[in-house]
């Protein structure tokens, strides 16, 4: 799924940088015991079947994307009514296929074991996004460099959100080559997140973009794990790594639970 493929791209530089950096660190007892932890990486949405990484933490001097899988897990996920057992689809990915079972307003369980440690997780389906709206389906981006028409408001993004629930805005450039706006001074990439910090609205100005395109908006709501690991300043840091966020019981990484909403928009030239 596109949404969840963004998602998990994130989760790659936030905690590969937790990891890599916490390795480096001098282990104590309880660091040692730490690294032995396993690496859940899991996002549920709703009406799409369950999918369940878990793989060993990354060495500082590992390159590759992931640290070895874990395989021959028995894990189970839980709705509270009904517990289902997951297959191993790959090495080190399990998956559960009937999309009927993750719904909204459900608490999900994860439970499996490894090295004789029970491993455990919880979160809660929130509900989808509501009211979600764009003044304009087509966004100008002008060829000048002008500070007072850069910091001026051209378009907003609203959705209704009274109790301030957490929100993740995507901005996913679907262009094959996007093409760079060379007025604008910033390092955002094609496609980019924003926390939306609980509010219920999005401005958009001359400096959002890098790239022209056509571009998908994604509005997430998520939980406060995700939200967690997001804005965790453990990043760039040498703290150890039993303070890297994670709401995974014995283990590291995240478990989570996320509803979209998806709307059009066109970045063009005036």
């Amino acid at each position: 799924m596109e949404i969840k493929t963004y998602i998990q791209y994130t989760f790659f530089a936030l905690i590969t940088g937790c990891l890599m950096m916490a390795s480096a660190c001098k282990k104590n007892s309880s660091d040692t015991n730490a690294v032995n932890k396993p690496v859940v990486e899991a996002y549920l949405v709703a009406g799409q079947p369950i999918s369940v990484k878990v793989y060993q933490q990354k060495d500082l001097t590992d390159t590759a994307t992931y640290g070895a899988a874990l395989t021959g897990l028995s894990i189970n996920v839980s709705n509270g009514a009904q517990t289902v057992k997951l297959t191993e689809t790959t090495s080190g990915t399990y998956t559960y296929s009937d999309a009927s079972f993750v719904t909204a307003g459900k608490t999900y369980s994860m439970q499996f074991t490894y090295n004789n440690v029970a491993i455990s997780a919880s979160t809660v389906m929130p509900g989808k996004p509501e009211g979600f709206k764009i003044t304009d389906t087509v966004f100008h981006e002008p060829n000048t460099i002008d500070q007072a028409y850069n910091d001026k408001v051209r378009e907003t993004i609203t959705w209704t959100n009274p109790d301030s629930l957490q929100h993740m805005l995507l901005f996913k450039n679907t262009d094959s080559n996007p093409f760079e706006i060379i007025a604008v001074r910033n390092n955002r990439n094609a496609s980019f997140e924003i926390n939306t910090e609980r509010a219920s609205t999005y401005s958009i100005t001359q400096t959002t973009f890098k790239y022209y395109g056509a571009y998908k908006v994604i509005l997430l709501r998520v939980n406060d794990e995700y939200i967690n690991v997001l804005t965790s300043n453990t990043r760039g840091s040498s703290q150890n790594l039993v303070n890297t966020p994670t709401n995974v019981v014995n283990g590291l990484g995240i478990f989570t639970a996320m509803q979209a909403d998806t709307l059009n928009l066109k970045v063009t030239t005036e």
